[in-house]
C-alpha cells in the first residue's frame, strides 16, 4: 500500500495544479457537508481510482452556464479555473446549436471517411494561423496531439531526442510526462522515453542562473549549449508561456528560434491551455514575433463541450503517408469539429482576444494597486486573461497559506487554481461579464488581506 501523503509533502510539492489532499481540504469538506452531496461524493470515491489533482472530488456539479458552475444545492462558483477549456464560457448557444444541428445529420465518422465539419475546421485554423502552419491533424485530447507532434518531428528530422523544460506539463501519458518536468507525474513511473533532455525554464522567479528577477537569457544560452553538444536533437518542445503563469521575455523565443534553425531542430510550441485568445492574441506565439514548426492546440478548441485537440505544421512535413501518426478513432469526430468551428468563430467574430487583452490589463492594474503593500504577495503578472498572484516563497508554510486563500475564496463563490504551490492562477472565460470579474477580484483581495492578518 502507498504511504499516506503528509502535510509536509503537500507543502513541498510543485505542480501545475493544486492537490486534493491536506488539512485545508478536510476542513472544507467538514464545513460544507451536505447529505445529498456527501452521498454522491462517496459513490464517486468508491468507483474511481484515486489520483492526485482529481479524485477524491470536492463537490458535485449540477449544471454550468456562462462563467458559473452550480452545485446540487444551487450554489455557484465563478470559474477562474475551468481546466482551461472555457474560453467562450459554458453552454455558449452557438456552440450548442452547432452540436444539435450536427448530431442528427452525422454523429460519427469512421476513419476511412472524412466529413464537412472536420474539413471546415481544419481550413479555418489554417486560415487564421501564420503562413507555414498549413497542415492539420486532429486528436481527441491534448496529450494525444503531443504524441502526434513528436512523431512528426521524428519523421521529418530522422532524430528522436528532444529538449523540454523542467516544471513543464504536456499531458499525463508516458510520452507526455517524458517531456514534462513535474515530479508529480514522473515519480516512480518507470523508464520514460529515451533522449528527453530537460533544461531550466525561462522563469525569473526561480532562475538557477542568477538573474535576480530579471531574465538574463542564460536559460536560452543553455538550450543552445545542449543543442550543440547533443548535435542530433529532433525538437525543442515547450509551452509558449507557462500556464502557471510565467512569461518569457520576447528575446527568449527569438533566440530559441534561431538556435533551432542553426542546429536543424524543430520548434514545437504547446499552446493547449492558453491559445485561442486567452493571452490577448488568437495564438500565443504571436506575442513573440516567431512561428513554430509545429503548433499544438487543445482544451478550449472544443468550445467547453467536446474533447478536441489539433496539431498544425508546415505542409513540407507531409511526408509520412505510409505511417500512422495519430489514427485515433475520434480523429475527425463531426460533433467535436462542429463544436470547434463554432467556438473558433465566436472567438474571432466577438473579438475575444482583444477583449481579453483589455480586461486583463485593467484587472492587472487593479490587483497591483490593491495588493501593492501586501507583504505575502511577491509578484502579480498577467498576459490577457491569464493572471497569476505569486505568494512570497519565503513565507513559512506558503503552500498551506495558498490553500487557505483558495478555500476562503471557494466559500465566497470563486474557484481558481494553485500552481507550483504558491501561485494563485486565474483564468476566467474570455466573455465574462465585467461586473463578475470585479466581484471575483474583490473576493480574492479580501481573502489575501485576511490571510496576511492571520
Amino acid at each position: 500500500m502507498p504511504e499516506e501523503t503528509t502535510q509536509h509533502e503537500l507543502e513541498s510539492s510543485r505542480s501545475e495544479g493544486d492537490l486534493n489532499l491536506g488539512e485545508q481540504r478536510a476542513k472544507w469538506q467538514k464545513n460544507n457537508s451536505h447529505t445529498e452531496t456527501d452521498s454522491w461524493l462517496a459513490r464517486d470515491e468508491r468507483v474511481f481510482l484515486h489520483q492526485s489533482l482529481s479524485t477524491p472530488c470536492l463537490d458535485v456539479l449540477a449544471t454550468a452556464k456562462d462563467s458559473r458552475l452550480y452545485n446540487l444545492q444551487g450554489n455557484s462558483y465563478l470559474d477562474f479555473h475551468g481546466n482551461s477549456v472555457h474560453q467562450v464560457g459554458y453552454g455558449h448557444p452557438k456552440v450548442l446549436e452547432a452540436i444539435r444541428g450536427q448530431i442528427d445529420i452525422l454523429s460519427f465518422c469512421p476513419r476511412r471517411f472524412t466529413n464537412q465539419p472536420a474539413i471546415r475546421l481544419a481550413e479555418r485554423l489554417i486560415e487564421l494561423s501564420t503562413k507555414g502552419l498549413d497542415k492539420v491533424l486532429f486528436a481527441p485530447g491534448g496529450t494525444g496531439a503531443i504524441g502526434i507532434a513528436l512523431k512528426i518531428a521524428r519523421s521529418v528530422t530522422g532524430r528522436f531526442k528532444t529538449i523540454s523544460m523542467w516544471d513543464s506539463f504536456h499531458g499525463a501519458s508516458l510520452d507526455a510526462i517524458s517531456l514534462g518536468g513535474e515530479a508529480l507525474f514522473r515519480k516512480n513511473a518507470g523508464p520514460l522515453l529515451p533522449g528527453t533532455e530537460h533544461v531550466p525554464p525561462p522563469n525569473s522567479s526561480a532562475c538557477p542562473f542568477g538573474c535576480n528577477g530579471t531574465c538574463n537569457l542564460k536559460c536560452a544560452d543553455y538550450v543552445e549549449y545542449v543543442l550543440e553538444k547533443e548535435g542530433d536533437v529532433a525538437a525543442v518542445v515547450s509551452e509558449s508561456v507557462s500556464s502557471v503563469p510565467y512569461f518569457p521575455p520576447v528575446e527568449y523565443w527569438s533566440r530559441i528560434r534561431k538556435s533551432c534553425d542553426r542546429h536543424g531542430a524543430l520548434l514545437i510550441m504547446d499552446e493547449i491551455p492558453h491559445s485561442l485568445g486567452r493571452t490577448g492574441k488568437l495564438f500565443t506565439y504571436e506575442h513573440y514575433g516567431i512561428v513554430p514548426d509545429i503548433l499544438v492546440l487543445g482544451k478550449g478548441l472544443g468550445g467547453g463541450v467536446m474533447p478536441l485537440a489539433a496539431v498544425l505544421c508546415n505542409k513540407d512535413f507531409d511526408i509520412s503517408g505510409e505511417r500512422a501518426l495519430g489514427h485515433y478513432t475520434h480523429e475527425k469526430n463531426p460533433l467535436a469539429c462542429a463544436a470547434g468551428l463554432a467556438a473558433l468563430n465566436v472567438i474571432v467574430d466577438e473579438n475575444l482576444p482583444e477583449r481579453a487583452r483589455r480586461l486583463g490589463e485593467e484587472t492587472l492594474t487593479h490587483l497591483n494597486r490593491e495588493l501593492f503593500d501586501v507583504s505575502i504577495v511577491s509578484e502579480i503578472r498577467g498576459l490577457g486573461l491569464l493572471l497569476g498572484v505569486e505568494l512570497d516563497q519565503s513565507v513559512a508554510h506558503v503552500s498551506t497559506l495558498a490553500e487557505k486563500i483558495m478555500y476562503t475564496c471557494l466559500g465566497a463563490g470563486l474557484s481558481f487554481k494553485i500552481s507550483m504551490g504558491n501561485v494563485l492562477t486565474l483564468a476566467p472565460p474570455l466573455n465574462i461579464e465585467t461586473d463578475e470579474i470585479r466581484r471575483a477580484m474583490q473576493i480574492l483581495i479580501d481573502a489575501i488581506a485576511s490571510a496576511e492578518i492571520e
